[in-house]
């Protein structure tokens, strides 16, 4: 696996999830695709990440080749040495290096439901192999690009490790905060045991109102900060979406930047999906209709002049969706139908469910996710709703627009850096509105339908939707000219 960037810009990505390897949320989707966008501009880009249960199976349905390299990672962690078997393979093209160690990585959810000193483990330990393999191996990155805090710790090793820290030859840092509600709290005496020096528990190390901060560790710790768009990363400076952390924020808020996430554009393509009826594209839009009789057909409804609003997503506080479960009523006598898929805090699927079953003829509820229907839902659907509280980026939005489904959407994060309103701007491309809150979503869903009702209106929003660059190329091109500034390489 030899470097093949000119400008020698070599990266290692740290992550607890990579697609599709292995799935919880939208990080995955990010280091999934960014790494494979970035070897395609010449940057020689690679990914450390454990193999949790199932991995190395998916990894050999997929193909993936073996490739040269290590075979063992230790670390240090306090007085231990701890080893994991380290397995090297090519996944689309990306050179992967896998954390094979049962007794770490056991948890196939990835993320514990609660952390502690024990559930934190396996995520120090991938942050000091990150560490380890760009300290100590043959191909030594020049940056260690970290993702949430997860992989925070490998920027406070480089500096407080009582071993890592003291290498006269450090690779510099990004850390990308792909959502600044999860944060890794744990007690302070953890980070004595992991190996920390003093200046660790300081504040400007992890400490953080007596308790230990690994994201706080890694704001402060990282040469550069940067969020998944530019709008989240304005957001979290300000007390409402900081979570706690806006006086640290501020204080580096010169080394933060936003860059928007892109979409598999390959995966997420209305006219090669394989899983819909029919497939288009906006030279060609009659696959559009035949998806959207196909999603009345399965949710056993008849075709009628409203419009169909569909959300796919976590039913989880962030995303809002308690403003739908609000606005139903409301939405019903509008004459608009929605489809909502999703799973996560049970409250609301409970809560979903009791409606569908009150109003099967206004709400079709899936709670379990189904990535067939999920597709269907979003070629066959002609508004996306997502009234999220904050949004950091967003996918969902991007690939309805991609599949010629209008999206209405509060003006948070990246919401409002991927949407334009349509009533504000001659080529605007959805529906945006402020307040959280039933009323506001409902009078967007009005204004969108005032548009739905004039067919040639509707067709060119719904283009322009459509022909949206969200590809990764732009964001790999950013990330590239980030990591060359902080290796003084142009």
């Amino acid at each position: 696996m030899g470097t093949d960037d000119p400008s020698g810009v070599t990266v290692l990505h740290g992550t607890p999830e990579m697609a599709p390897l292995s799935k919880v949320g939208g990080l995955a989707d990010v280091t999934g695709s960014l790494p494979g966008a970035l070897r395609r501009l010449g940057v020689d880009a690679r990914v450390i990440t454990p193999a949790w249960p199932g991995v190395a199976e998916k990894a050999g349905d997929l193909g993936a080749r073996p490739l040269p390299g290590p075979e063992e990672v230790c670390v240090s962690l306090g007085g231990r040495r701890v080893c994991s078997r380290l397995r090297a393979v090519e996944v689309g093209g990306v050179p992967v290096y896998l954390l094979e160690e049962p007794d770490l990585f056991s948890n196939p959810a990835v993320y514990p439901e609660n952390l502690d000193a024990g559930t934190a483990l396996p995520f120090a330990f991938l942050s000091l192999a990150a560490v380890e393999l760009a300290l100590s191996g043959e191909w030594r990155p020049r940056v260690l690009h970290l993702h949430d805090w997860t992989t925070s710790l490998a920027a406070v090793a480089l500096k407080y490790h009582r071993l890592y820290g003291a290498s006269s030859v450090k690779p510099r840092t990004v850390l990308t905060i792909h959502n600044l509600a999860h944060q890794g709290v744990l007690p302070l005496s953890v980070l004595d045991d992991w190996g920390f020096g003093p200046g660790a528990f300081s504040l400007e190390g992890v400490e953080f109102y007596g308790r230990a901060n690994l994201l706080k560790g890694g704001i402060t710790s990282s040469d550069a900060i940067a969020t998944v768009s530019p709008g989240y990363s304005r957001e979290i400076l300000t007390g409402e979406f900081s979570e706690g952390l806006e006086g640290v924020l501020r204080y580096r808020s010169d080394k933060v930047t936003g860059i928007l996430n892109g979409l598999d554009t390959e995966s997420w393509d209305p006219w090669r999906d394989p899983a819909l009826p029919a497939h288009y594209r906006p030279s060609e839009m009659r696959g559009k209709k035949i998806c959207r009789k196909a999603l009345l057909d399965v949710c056993g409804w008849e075709g009628s002049p409203g419009p169909v609003i569909v959300s796919v997503g976590r039913l989880v506080r962030q995303k809002g969706m308690e403003l739908v479960l609000g606005a139903l009523d409301e939405l019903a006598d509008l004459g608009a139908r929605l489809v909502v898929v999703g799973t996560g805090d049970r409250a609301l699927e409970e809560r979903f469910s009791a409606e569908a079953r009150r109003k099967p003829g206004v709400l079709h509820f899936r709670g379990a996710f189904d990535d067939a229907f999920a597709r269907l839902a979003y070629a066959g659907g002609d508004l996306f709703v997502m009234p999220s509280l904050f949004e950091p980026c967003g996918l969902s939005q991007m690939i309805a627009m991609r599949y010629g489904t209008v999206p209405v959407a509060r003006a948070v994060g990246g919401l409002a850096d991927t949407i334009s309103d349509a009533d504000a701007f001659p080529a605007g491309t959805g529906f945006l509105f402020e307040d959280p809150t039933p009323g506001a979503l409902v009078e967007a869903v009005k204004r969108a339908m005032a548009h739905f009702r004039e067919p040639r209106a509707w067709a060119r929003l719904r283009g322009r939707c459509m022909e949206k660059d969200f590809s990764w190329a732009p964001s790999a091109r950013a990330y590239r000219a980030l990591y060359a500034s902080l290796t003084d390489l142009s």
